[in-house]
């Protein structure tokens, strides 16, 4: 009665409880009464709370409220909000022990109770955690971020759709840019860092919760682990002279780090973007592109971190921000492509199909943008080199069938080279193409000719070697070079010598399918370094290019079956040296130079011993008479060198070239032909699909001549020869069908056939060879009105009488067409009386 009594009057037990729980709220009543009718979880509470806070939490108190909660799961709600209750007052009174202790009650009842009612006390939870965290105490912060830590790494039973982590995300943010004391500073930035793992960790795992990967979320996250990863010492030295090991959670930046990885590698395909757009905005915002080490770091880190499948993204979402940086500096532009460049091949490994040629034509679109934004400054120069590193570097992970098509991908994007608009933007863009395609080309290890020379990607080349532009030639013989030379001999040959045995030379004998290449396409490379030649504007290099290219071949394909025709191209090239009026008297110093040196390396490649000794002779004695007329090549030679033409028994003599072959057990007879462009002999190119490469009219024009077995409706009809005549500076391909007048032997009547049977094979080879030789003869030396006046078309009376024909056919059709429609319809005939009943 003495409790009833210090505070008021009750008539019964279950009303003073009541009425007493409500009442009593004097903060100075000591009489005992509140604790004896406050809730038993209530005194729980109360009870784990020492009278000093420095004792710490009472475990034995502690232990009791644990397994109250468990027993009764559903009072967890209210010792949770008891418990932020007290909390929140001890944190206005600033007694900051109490707080602790609290939150520590806080931490061993969730890890402890898994409960479905566990949601009611996560919020209680949550709101103590976000009380800490607004404080301003940094012990109070890092506490309340250690407690989120521990939540986010339990999985709740059921999840919670309206709970919602803007604010812990703000926060955190917040405080992995801590300006404080230094040592202070970087325990709320890890703290930071953590407290952002744990709430992407909480919420991408389950897709019910809120989505993590908005922008509003991840333009907070990923500039804080940023701003963190900058003050790393990785992207600056070694990574193995820094005292930061891997394992060290401690240190900001390592654990920024550790934080992006995580989140680059936890994003799906359609959160990429997500992760990498506030990447690229914190470089441009930040100016972090120049220099751009910490760049290079940051997205190796992205490439090795996120799904395998998913780095073509990487580079799609860089190319892009390449372009929308189009009009920025070509410092910039060039930095980010050397961040490509260095992403790029770990892209290459997984990207297959369209998306390989996708990546390569979003390079050359750069290239092309490059050219036109200025073509002349230094620094367009470095980035246009940049994007070349970058498709380099691409193609180096590729599979090499990919590498081929890489290359005539980037062949067929070369614009055509035309003299009378060529502009120099047109001709940097061709070099700046010819680079990248040389860039592809050094990726590449040939395996068979045929295969890395199509003649989709061969014949255009081909015809880029005579593009008027020196530079531009050099760069296709360097492709050439790279692409033929397949067992590293290339710079042994790279200048034309006369001591061949002193170069140890790697062979290995040529393989059927070679042989095959060279046989068929053999002539029109030849035919291509020898017009090449014959250009005005060619340099020293330009000649040693093509040397180097012809020496490349005679070692890859050693072989008998080849010799006749690189001598036949030597003796053309020598004659050229002699007799050509447009080519200054350096060049021709350098031709003579150069066949001199093929002609010493040819027997020895094959083995023909007369025509080495041969070779050697002639070197000694030009040593002794015409040092001019060897190597090395020079831009100016005296004025008192005597020209070839003064010291004829100095030169390679043909008749002597044949006997020393017939000496060393190989037939002669192809070379004995003439063969005034030094592409074979007509015997060779029988079956062979012939390109001879000629003048006609203006220099550099083009003669192809179709194989006269090859079946279409033009080589069908007797004395019809097929050729395109093309002109690679002066007009396009076009194509005509030309009539040739009969030969007295092609006439088709009974006794030309029965000639045909009955004479030998040899004669008919030798009247084939005569007719070419006057075909080739005749388009060579006639003028174009010529040239048009024999191919007028003499079938006019066969024309007149299709015309008949047809006229005939069509008439007849129209009559019965008029008979069928002037004829009754089936459904209105009326039977035949005899049908009648």
């Amino acid at each position: 009665m003495s409790l009833v009594k210090c505070c008021f009057d009750a008539p019964e037990i279950s009303d003073l409880v009541d009425t007493f729980i409500q009442k009593c709220t004097d903060p100075g009543c000591c009489c005992g009464c509140c604790s004896a009718f406050r809730p038993r979880y209530k005194r729980l509470v109360d009870n784990i709370f020492p009278v000093n806070p420095h004792d710490g939490l009472v475990k034995s108190n502690m232990e009791k409220l644990t397994f109250y909660s468990l027993s009764s799961p559903e009072k967890l709600d209210r010792i949770g909000e008891y418990l932020y209750q007290k909390a929140a007052r001890d944190i206005y009174r600033k007694k900051y022990g109490f707080v602790i202790i609290a939150m520590e009650a806080m931490d061993q009842l969730l890890l402890a109770c898994h409960a479905p009612t566990l949601n009611l006390f996560v919020e209680s939870f949550l709101k103590m955690v976000q009380k800490l965290l607004e404080s301003t105490e940094p012990e109070l912060q890092i506490l309340a971020t250690q407690s989120f830590v521990k939540f986010a790494n339990i999985e709740e039973d059921t999840p919670s759709y309206h709970r919602r982590y803007d604010f812990f995300v703000s926060k955190f943010s917040a405080m992995c840019h801590s300006g404080d004391e230094p040592e202070i500073r970087n325990k709320i930035r890890t703290a930071g860092i953590k407290g952002l793992q744990a709430v992407v960790r909480k919420t991408v795992s389950d897709d019910l919760v809120e989505n993590i990967w908005e922008p509003v979320h991840m333009d907070k996250i990923v500039p804080s682990l940023l701003f963190n990863m900058q003050d790393s010492g990785f992207h600056i030295k070694d990574p193995g002279t820094t005292d930061i090991t891997p394992e060290d959670t401690t240190d900001p930046p390592m654990l920024a780090e550790t934080c992006m990885r995580e989140l680059v590698g936890r994003a799906s395909f359609g959160h990429i973007r997500a992760v990498l757009q506030p990447v690229l905005r914190h470089f441009d915002l930040h100016e972090l592109w120049v220099p751009n080490q910490f760049a290079i770091h940051t997205f190796r880190i992205i490439m090795f971190s996120i799904q395998a499948q998913y780095s073509y993204t990487v580079v799609e979402t860089l190319m892009a921000h390449l372009d929308e940086n189009a009009k920025s500096s070509p410092t910039i532009r060039t930095n980010i492509a050397g961040v490509l460049s260095k992403i790029i091949a770990i892209a290459a490994g997984e990207s297959v199909g369209p998306s390989v040629l996708e990546i390569i034509n979003s390079l050359l679109s750069h290239l092309r943008d490059s050219v036109k934004v200025g073509a002349s400054q230094t620094e367009e120069k470095q980035y246009q080199e940049a994007l070349i590193n970058a498709l380099g570097e691409f193609a180096n992970h590729l599979p090499d069938y990919q590498k081929i098509e890489i290359m005539m991908f980037i062949m067929s994007k070369i614009p055509y080279p035309l003299v009378d608009n060529q502009t120099p933007a047109d001709n940097l863009l061709q070099s700046i193409l010819l680079k990248s395609l040389l860039k592809v080309g050094t990726k590449y290890q040939t395996i068979h000719l045929n295969t890395t020379f199509p003649v989709s990607f061969l014949e255009p080349l081909l015809r880029m070697s005579l593009a008027p532009d020196p530079d531009m030639r050099l760069l296709v013989q360097k492709i050439l070079h790279t692409l033929i030379d397949r067992h590293h001999n290339l710079e042994k040959l790279n200048k034309p010598i006369v001591y061949v045995a002193d170069l140890e030379l790697t062979m290995e004998k040529s393989s059927r399918p070679d042989l095959i290449f060279i046989n068929k396409h053999g002539p029109t490379i030849y035919d291509a370094l020898y017009t090449s030649l014959q250009i005005e504007s060619n340099t020293t290099e330009n000649i040693e290019a093509v040397y180097t290219t012809l020496a490349l071949l005679c070692v890859e394909l050693a072989s008998a079956e080849t010799v006749i025709d690189l001598l036949q191209l030597l003796l053309g090239i020598q004659s050229l040296a002699l007799n050509s009026t447009s080519i200054t008297s350096t060049q021709k110093f350098n031709l003579h130079a150069l066949v001199i040196s093929l002609l010493v390396l040819i027997p020895t490649v094959v083995s023909i011993e007369p025509l080495s000794d041969y070779a050697n002779r002639i070197v000694n004695k030009r040593r002794a008479e015409a040092p001019q007329l060897l190597p090395e090549m020079m831009m100016h030679y005296p004025a008192s060198a005597e020209p070839a033409s003064k010291v004829p028994h100095l030169l390679v003599d043909q008749m002597a070239v044949c006997e020393y072959l017939r000496s060393g057990g190989i037939d002669p007879a192809r070379l004995a032909q003439t063969s005034p462009y030094g592409a074979g002999g007509p015997g060779n190119l029988a079956s062979a699909h012939r390109h001879s490469w000629m003048e006609n009219g203006a220099r550099g024009s083009i003669v192809e001549l179709t194989s006269a077995h090859e079946v279409d409706s033009a080589a069908s009809s007797p004395g019809v020869q097929r050729f395109f005549l093309v002109n690679p500076f002066q007009w396009a391909f076009s194509r005509s069908q030309i009539k040739i007048e009969k030969l007295p032997e092609e006439e088709l009547t009974f006794e030309s056939m029965k000639k045909v049977l009955s004479e030998p094979p040899e004669v008919r080879k030798e009247a084939e060879a005569e007719r070419r030789k006057q075909i080739s003869h005749t388009f060579r030396t006639a003028t174009f009105s010529e040239l048009v006046r024999r191919t007028q078309p003499k079938h006019e009376v066969l024309q007149n009488k299709l015309n008949e024909i047809f006229k005939s056919l069509s008439v007849t059709e129209q009559r019965a067409s008029e008979e069928k429609l002037s004829e009754k319809p089936t459904y209105e005939q009326n039977f035949p009386e005899l049908f009648f009943y």
